[in-house]
């Protein structure tokens, strides 16, 4: 009896942006400090500011669908506080990068 090959499951690497910002109903001190800086520079135009996180990271995963689902954990379980926070997120597969 012949052994079967064993094969590495092959992975291709995402870069992927990360975008958390505060859910709507949360207030923003941060996000008013800046709008007031603003003004008082003389951008009387700027309204509505509010502060945010933005993550870069690299993920090895066997395909799309599969480092889509391992950021959503990653964004509910560390990166973003659910509670208070949105999250979205874009992955782009990076060219030529696969590995065994």
């Amino acid at each position: 009896m012949a052994d079967s090959p064993v094969r590495p499951s092959m992975s291709h690497s995402y870069h992927c942006r990360i975008y958390v910002t505060l859910r709507p109903s949360v207030l923003d001190p941060a996000g008013t400090a800046v709008q007031s800086g603003l003004q008082q520079l003389g951008y009387d135009g700027v309204s509505q500011v509010r502060i945010g996180k933005y993550i870069e990271l690299t993920l090895a995963a066997p395909d799309e669908a599969t480092a889509s689902q391992q950021l959503d954990t990653m964004c509910d379980q560390l990166l973003a506080n659910t509670v208070i926070e949105n999250y979205c997120f874009e992955i782009t597969a990076l060219e030529g990068a696969v590995t065994p």
